[in-house]
């Protein structure tokens, strides 16, 4: 489902709901942009019960969430540059301080069909940005799962957090919309 914002999709192949309170979904949200991504299953993703292990899950909300980070399209960017951090400094990197995810749908396998990650920006600290994702199994479908993970921008030289600049903040803040509606 395309939420108004940047569709990307990869040339490559890869990468039962619950009776609570029912979680807000994006189409509903204040929003910027989102970024949405196709990810194949692979058949190590899959178990015995012919669905998506929930560790497996986080590992292709993972690829979506680097994909975000590598190649969300921003305007005006010289040509080949593409990503939201594209304007971190060398030796500057993302790692992950912490992660909640909720199961609201089983993901089961379907050849040749992708899950679509949908992500966007719904926090941004002075050294660290929450990343909210949904997956859903088939396009236009209500998410199979809802996630939320923070990134902490780590300076290797320094051994410290980096501080957001303006024109990382700027980029993160094209994609910034509401967190997404957890049942905690």
């Amino acid at each position: 489902m395309e939420h108004g914002g940047a569709t990307w999709s990869p040339g490559r192949a890869r990468g039962h709901p619950v009776d609570r309170a029912e979680p807000r979904h994006r189409e509903t949200a204040a929003m910027g942009d989102t970024f949405t991504t196709r990810i194949q299953a692979r058949y190590r993703d899959i178990n015995l019960a012919g669905h998506v292990d929930n560790v497996e899950a986080v590992r292709v909300l993972d690829e979506a969430r680097l994909e975000f980070f590598r190649f969300a399209p921003l305007p005006g960017l010289p040509t080949g540059q593409t990503g939201l951090l594209h304007a971190v400094d060398d030796g500057v990197s993302e790692l992950v301080a912490s992660q909640a995810i909720e199961y609201h749908a089983e993901m089961r396998f379907v050849p040749y069909q992708p899950f679509l990650a949908t992500l966007w920006v719904t926090r941004i600290g002075s050294s660290s940005f929450t990343v909210g994702a949904e997956i859903r199994v088939e396009e236009g479908g209500a998410p199979a799962v809802a996630w939320e993970c923070v990134n902490v921008l780590w300076d290797h030289r320094a051994q410290t957090a980096w501080r957001l600049s303006d024109a990382v903040r700027a980029d993160l803040e094209r994609y910034l919309g509401d967190p997404v509606s957890m049942r905690r």
